[in-house]
């Protein structure tokens, strides 16, 4: 008889369950870049746990600031792919999880984490 009113039960959570949408996965860690804002002032620009599979521009080097972003540092636990130009289109080049860097050399404005 127990077994008769339980089933109910979890049938109705696993059907609870599957009708709760997952969250995006993300990039757990910081990425971190460098950066000169529109007024000149020196700046650090941070993505704390960034969406994984989706470009992002980096805020502050958009098209409204002349200068990009530079030494960029990858301390996510994924792979990130940084851009020249805005909307992950430019050169690239790829940061490895949690060690990745690169000198004032490499100029960014978007990545992706993969």
């Amino acid at each position: 008889m127990r077994f008769r009113s339980a089933l109910p039960a979890v049938l109705g959570a696993a059907l609870l369950l599957a009708a709760v949408p997952s969250s995006a996965s993300a990039a757990e860690g910081q990425f971190r870049y460098d950066y000169v804002t529109v007024e000149g002032y020196e700046a650090t620009g941070f993505l704390n746990s960034p969406p994984s599979g989706r470009c992002i521009d980096l805020p502050g080097v958009g098209q409204e600031n002349p200068e990009p972003g530079h030494s960029p540092k990858n301390r996510t636990d994924a792979w990130a792919q940084v851009f020249t130009g805005t909307d992950c289109e430019g050169d690239s080049f790829p940061l490895r999880p949690r060690t990745g860097g690169a000198s004032e050399r490499l100029k960014v404005r978007s990545v992706l984490f993969f």
